[in-house]
């Protein structure tokens, strides 16, 4: 029996452990602020059909740094909920300065 994290702040601290490569960190902020680019320009043009672009754009990032630069399997895989939960607060603790890009 594998032990799971009970509480989203010791998962947001095993998360920032597992990217701690900064390009990890540069992906995973750029594939979230594309997102809201996305997110922006559908509410603007009314384009609906461009949503599906987001879970391309922000697991694609996310995903592709793990891969080449972490060397390790998504958070994503084990916990969808806190991973997507905490990838947003990586990328607002990121432009707030209480996370580096270079931990």
């Amino acid at each position: 029996m594998e032990n799971r994290i009970k509480n989203f702040k010791d998962f947001y601290d095993f998360y920032l452990t597992e990217h701690s490569n900064k390009w990890t960190r540069i992906f995973h902020f750029v594939g979230t602020l594309l997102i809201f680019v996305v997110i922006f320009y559908v509410i603007r043009s009314g384009k609906e059909r461009f949503l599906w672009y987001i879970p391309i754009i922000g697991y694609g990032f996310a995903w592709f740094s793990h891969a080449v630069f972490e060397k390790n399997k998504p958070a994503t895989f084990r916990y969808p909920l806190w991973s997507l939960i905490a990838d947003f607060k990586m990328f607002f603790d990121l432009i707030m300065g209480k996370q580096k890009f270079r931990p």
